[in-house]
């Protein structure tokens, strides 16, 4: 993102015409899965569309969506797998060279704790799944025998991150030993100098596509700013910030296209969980903040991402302001349990204070008594605010409970970045998201795809 934002700074100095006007650039950071719902879904129309790798416009092809190839590398980027140094050593001594198909071999072992993203927002996330599939069964990656040893994969594995920033934090705690990451984030992080880098996978070069039927003057504009990318200053200054190394990596081809790529993405959702349910409890903000378009798109919001969750989860709901309201107690999401959420979600209204904290705790009991029903479940909290607590516990009163229950809770900061839900997430190394009207609704169903 800094990279091409300085190049289009400099673009967009430059001048440069076409047809006697200037062209001028905006750029829009999106993670590329999210970007692709926005296509997908034509919520967002940009006139351009530069994703990571090149399976996302794979598969915004095989949705439908009017793209067109401009370019198959604005900057050199490869996916990898980082190690510990010290890990690295016990797993060559066992297992060779480092390749995907041990690595697997190491984590279903147990020799190895592999942290990755969510491949449905993900470009490494993505990467590694297709590229883990295609391992298990090169001649079908979708095949029984390929899903079967994912499930032996997931089983083994740390529950996926939301993002790189997670997964890193996670790393830094000692939770995981390897992680997936690609070679521009690893070598501008200090934090990882004690990590060895190997690449796998398709590349991450950044291709940009043309979205739509783009007037002439827009086409020829895109490729003045294709080429000012390319150009020599441009790319010397990509590779100052990481990029263009490893060239010698060819990157392997792409062995699954279109609509098999939205299969991956699903045969992993369906399976990420290893047979075990998931409980969870949805906290939601209606304190008198949240009056008018924040509760009525957040009512919005929870009711189209219910969509992407499964059936064979277990949902409640919690609901607070001055106080704390129980509007769905836990149960199985499926038919009947699905209508109650949506109207509870509809009959939802924003009036008092702030009581996040005691709604946590709330929902972390309900959690903890449904556990005795469902011993295997994994349990997790969301909790959704657009304020400070200013009613009952604070966070250093609660934080040790949390911690003791090492029940994961994932925050969504709505219309405001709010430290202290990023704080609340960390304990438990679950994600933060500081999401706005305008994309809670993508942010949700990024989540729920990742945990639900």
């Amino acid at each position: 993102d800094g990279w091409i934002n300085t190049v289009a700074n400099r673009f967009n100095k430059a001048g440069v015409q076409v047809g006697g006007k200037t062209v001028s650039v905006s750029i829009r950071p999106i993670a590329s899965g999210i970007a692709l719902d926005y296509l997908r879904e034509g919520v967002y129309l940009p006139d351009a569309f530069t994703p990571a790798n090149e399976l996302w416009g794979e598969m915004a092809l095989s949705a439908g969506v009017d793209i067109q190839l401009t370019e198959k590398r604005l900057a050199g980027n490869t996916a990898g797998i980082l190690m510990k140094k010290s890990v690295l050593d016990k797993f060559t001594s066992k297992y060779g060279e480092v390749k995907l198909n041990k690595v697997v071999e190491a984590v279903i072992a147990g020799d190895l704790l592999l942290g990755y993203t969510n491949p449905y927002a993900s470009s490494t996330g993505l990467n590694i799944l297709t590229a883990m599939l295609q391992s298990f069964d090169a001649a079908d990656p979708l095949s029984q025998k390929a899903v079967d040893t994912l499930i032996q994969f997931q089983a083994k594995a740390p529950p996926v991150a939301f993002t790189t920033a997670q997964m890193r934090e996670s790393a830094r705690n000692g939770i995981i030993d390897a992680m997936v990451m690609e070679y521009q984030a690893y070598i501008n992080e200090p934090l990882l100098k004690d990590y060895v880098f190997t690449p796998f996978g398709v590349r991450h070069d950044s291709p940009m596509y043309a979205v739509g039927a783009l007037p002439d003057e827009k086409t020829q504009g895109l490729r003045q700013f294709v080429d000012f990318c390319r150009n020599s200053e441009s790319q010397a200054e990509a590779k100052r910030d990481g990029f263009n190394a490893n060239d010698s990596f060819p990157g392997e081809p792409l062995n699954l296209t279109g609509a098999r790529l939205f299969s991956a993405q699903k045969i992993w959702k369906e399976n990420k969980d290893a047979g075990r349910p998931v409980v969870a409890v949805f906290v939601a903000d209606t304190s008198g903040s949240m009056e008018g378009g924040p509760i009525t798109n957040l009512k919005a919001s929870l009711i189209n991402a219910a969509k992407y969750i499964g059936p064979t989860n277990y949902i409640g709901l919690v609901t607070y302001s001055d106080f704390v309201t129980i509007d769905l107690p836990i149960d199985l999401f499926e038919g009947e349990q699905k209508a109650y959420f949506t109207g509870a979600i509809k009959d939802l209204y924003a009036a008092g204070g702030t009581a996040t904290y005691d709604a946590v705790l709330v929902a972390m009991k309900l959690l903890e008594d449904q556990l005795k029903q469902v011993p295997n479940a994994k349990l997790m909290l969301f909790v959704l605010s657009d304020g400070e607590q200013n009613e009952g516990y604070d966070l250093n009163k609660i934080g040790p409970v949390v911690k003791a229950l090492k029940i994961p809770v994932h925050t969504i900061s709505y219309n405001m970045d709010l430290t202290e839900m990023e704080t609340l997430s960390k304990i438990n190394e679950a994600s933060h998201v500081a999401a706005d009207e305008n994309n809670v609704v993508y942010n949700l169903k990024s989540i729920f795809n990742a945990q639900m």
